[in-house]
């Protein structure tokens, strides 16, 4: 029996809660463990599409655990929003419980301010969501965070928030002529909030030790992506956690030792929200055509993603930085029609230097001129097919490709968005 975490190999956006949702049916627990609601797992069952944003993927299925770990950044009202989203319609089974780490931090109204204040005074656009996902880590790191059992204790969150709101509201009223926010009624509107999640919260990391004691199979949920991690992506335009599969153990309070299987979820086209370099971009058809054909608009944002060509150079740095054992494809169907497909398989530099990685410095990187391997492609429709056999020739061919160019096998094909429409290869639970 094994562990599995699941992260994604480009810049998020991979398909990761279709295929959260399916190992979720295998899994006893499924555990969020960095990131906040700047992420979105879009999951389509009997054909209705369910939208998360904090609670992990697994949530739709009966007899589960879902955990929000101490690693996430939580909105608590957004959160409330989706428990009684779900609500509504029906679709949160009762027998399925969800927790929240004591021990994660909260976003406050001064983070959102402050996020949103910095990014319109940019000059280059960093391309934050504007949820304060940014502010709140930095107050975590600056030990001035606010934390969930704080939020618990009336006493301890009333004294933390009116000493963080006179920095705050210093900081908003000279840097950027805002209008001072009030303690009174942040204090009245958060209490209101934790009175509503006092159920769900919980030492989680305990739990989760517990669960594995008994032999529990534990499915770790990554969000964005491995080239938006705050220290391995295309800094400064990335993410504000660490997203590599390494951050499961410390954003869910479990030893390293308890990570045993890392499923990275490819995308079989490349795609890219808001700014930074992007070598293998399509500013042309093609690159139209997947916008379209893959729907290619933000779960959270709404915002149009940038397609190009599969890059390589991206997807094996992935597999490096974060030991991934297995890849999940996705969104092959996409590719249905056109003649030729490019793969990226290295980089050449301004000074004619050729490299299979991704340079750290983001100059460097957007002025790399792709470097491709180019496969025939293929006209028949794929949702219909349950086997690799019943793939037509020349995809099996870009699958058996990406396979020997990153040297991971592949243990899932996605060739549309339900769950119906999947070729599993491979039980990722097993050792």
């Amino acid at each position: 029996m094994a562990n599995v975490t699941i992260i994604g190999t480009q810049w998020g956006d991979e398909g990761k809660g279709k295929v959260v949702d399916l190992y979720a049916e295998k899994a006893n627990v499924i555990v969020r463990f960095q990131g906040g609601n700047n992420a979105g797992h879009t999951l389509v069952v009997k054909g209705e599409k369910t939208i998360l944003h904090l609670i992990p993927s697994g949530i739709l299925h009966n007899n589960k655990l879902c955990i929000l770990g101490n690693g996430m950044v939580i909105d608590p009202q957004v959160l409330i929003m989706e428990i009684e989203r779900l609500r509504l319609r029906g679709v949160l089974p009762a027998d399925t419980r969800l927790l929240v780490s004591d021990r994660a931090h909260v976003i406050m109204p001064y983070h959102r301010s402050i996020d949103l204040a910095r990014e319109s005074q940019l000059s280059h656009k960093i391309g934050t969501t504007g949820r304060g996902i940014g502010p709140c880590y930095e107050d975590k790191i600056n030990r001035q965070g606010i934390r969930i059992c704080d939020l618990m204790d009336e006493e301890v969150f009333r004294q933390k928030l009116m000493s963080n709101l006179e920095e705050k509201n210093f900081y908003l009223t000279k840097r950027f002529q805002m209008e001072p926010l009030l303690g009174e009624n942040i204090l009245a509107e958060y209490l209101t909030y934790a009175d509503y999640i006092r159920p769900f919260v919980a030492d989680t990391a305990y739990i989760l030790a517990e669960e594995i004691n008994k032999g529990r199979k534990i499915l770790f949920e990554g969000a964005q992506g491995a080239h938006l991690d705050i220290d391995h992506g295309t800094y400064p335009y990335v993410t504000s956690s660490n997203t590599a599969a390494g951050s499961a153990a410390t954003g869910s309070g479990l030893g390293p030792g308890s990570m045993n299987n890392v499923v990275g979820i490819c995308k079989a086209y490349t795609t890219r929200v808001g700014e930074g370099p992007f070598p293998t971009e399509l500013c042309n058809d093609i690159g139209k055509y997947l916008q379209e054909a893959g729907r290619e608009f933000g779960s959270t944002t709404g915002r149009k993603r940038r397609c190009g060509w599969l890059d390589l150079c991206l997807v094996n740095q992935a597999i490096r930085t974060s030991g991934i054992s297995g890849l999940c494809l996705t969104k092959l169907d996409v590719l249905t029609g056109l003649e030729k497909i490019n793969i990226c398989v290295g980089y050449r530099l301004e000074t004619g230097e050729i490299i299979d990685h991704v340079p750290a410095s983001i100059k460097v990187l957007s002025q790399c001129e792709p470097l491709y391997e180019t496969l025939d492609g293929w006209s028949e429709e794929l949702s219909g097919a349950r086997s690799l056999d019943e793939l037509p020739k020349n995809t099996r061919k870009y699958i058996e490709r990406i396979e020997i160019l990153t040297g991971v096998e592949a243990v899932l094909v996605s060739i549309g968005p339900s769950r119906e429409e999947t070729i599993v290869l491979k039980n990722p639970f097993v050792a």
